[in-house]
């Protein structure tokens, strides 16, 4: 038997469907902090070294914390060429204003103290709020476009791809919705962090705002459910499936009818998902409110963790839905690299990954501990 033979095509797809999603949440549950904490910035701090504390509760752990992007990115790259090739795209004017927004985060971070000047601080504050707002936006009316169907089409001819949309285009209202929910949920996270790690007036207001995010993220959540259920069409495949088959999207036939909720009344279990996302975002409103910091932060990555594993199980097995034409969908059978591809990459992640959760969580456990003004305030030179 040859080795990649033993795991079978349909069972490394589904593999490899749950490791993007493992990768978007770790991303989402550690730069996602860093994302919140700018949002943060300009709200939770009034002076200036009140903004260092806040900026130094993420400036050494912020890099690192971006390896998950870097990952996921990679992996949709390696695993999913077609996904990659379509959101990469069709969302470029998105994907240049979210990188032009992460690279202010750096020149931010290294600038903003290079001179005395109040207003020149103020203006790289408010580069590091854009760094952290942007992206939060984006990466959620992006989320918001997927589950309506984003207009592309394969050429049968020759598998080319064709993009209708325009950039404006995405910004409809429910995308938006997502969008803010989104803001909301990463703004939580933010806050989160900031209770467990800043002190002072920075954690005081810190758990103020991050008590109204946890609120917003119940309320749109539960909004964007609503707008699921009875005004967001899904889409379902109306021929037979071959999960072991050829990546063809076109092999298939499609529908813009379905609904993205009949996945949980087929698999009850999956309802496990939204209740960890409401549950999360409850729990952490709560233990923010009784100053109970390190399960705050736990709390609010499991309503991370229940909000996106929503998104990924309602739309299995669909990646990438095509409103444009349903038939060029892309799905987890029909989208992926091959069997030996996969196969590959797998016996990678399976080395790496673990490395790459040890180092991060070493990282974190040296650094363990919060940030005073008094450390802000050290001479040494190790400070923001």
């Amino acid at each position: 038997m040859i080795l990649h033979e033993l795991i079978d095509y349909e069972t490394l797809r589904v593999i490899w469907w749950l490791l993007i999603g493992v990768l978007l949440i770790a991303f989402a549950a550690t730069d996602g902090f860093d994302l919140g904490v700018g949002t943060l910035l300009p709200f939770v701090a009034r002076t200036d070294t009140e903004r260092r504390v806040a900026i130094n509760t993420i400036g050494p752990v912020w890099e690192g914390n971006q390896v998950w992007l870097i990952l996921g990115g990679g992996a949709i790259f390696a695993a999913w060429p077609p996904l990659y090739a379509v959101s990469f795209s069709g969302f470029y004017l998105a994907m240049f204003a979210i990188l032009f927004a992460l690279i202010l985060r750096p020149v931010g971070f290294k600038y903003r103290s290079k001179r005395e000047s109040p207003r020149w601080r103020s203006n790289w504050d408010w580069a590091l709020f854009i760094g952290g707002f942007v992206p939060s936006l984006i990466f959620g009316v992006a989320v918001g476009n997927v589950l309506q169907g984003v207009p592309f089409r394969f050429d049968p001819a020759d598998m080319r791809i064709f993009y209708e949309g325009t950039f404006f285009g995405l910004l409809n209202p429910y995308a938006l919705l997502c969008g803010l929910l989104s803001v909301a949920m990463l703004v939580m996270h933010g806050a989160s962090w900031l209770v467990l790690k800043a002190s002072g007036p920075v954690a005081e207001r810190a758990r103020s705002y991050g008590s109204i995010a946890a609120v917003a993220v119940i309320a749109l959540f539960a909004l964007g459910g609503i707008f699921l259920a009875l005004g967001v069409h899904g889409f379902s495949i109306t021929s037979e499936v071959t999960p072991a088959g050829p990546s063809n999207p076109l092999l298939k036939t499609a529908s813009h009818d379905g609904s993205w909720l009949a996945n949980y009344a087929t698999h009850p279990w999956m309802m496990i998902a939204p209740i960890l996302g409401f549950l999360g975002a409850a729990a952490a409103l709560i233990c923010m409110r009784a100053k109970l910091e390190v399960t705050t932060l736990l709390f609010s990555k499991l309503s991370i963790f229940g909000i996106i594993s929503t998104v990924g199980l309602s739309m299995f097995p669909f990646i990438l839905p095509s409103s444009l034409d349903p038939n060029s969908s892309l799905t987890v059978w029909d989208a992926s690299s091959s069997h030996l591809t996969l196969f590959i990459m797998l016996v990678v992640s399976a080395i790496f990954l673990p490395i790459i959760f040890a180092y991060t969580a070493w990282v974190y456990k040296v650094l363990w501990g919060k940030v005073d003004e008094q450390t802000v305030n050290d001479k040494s030179g190790h400070a923001y």
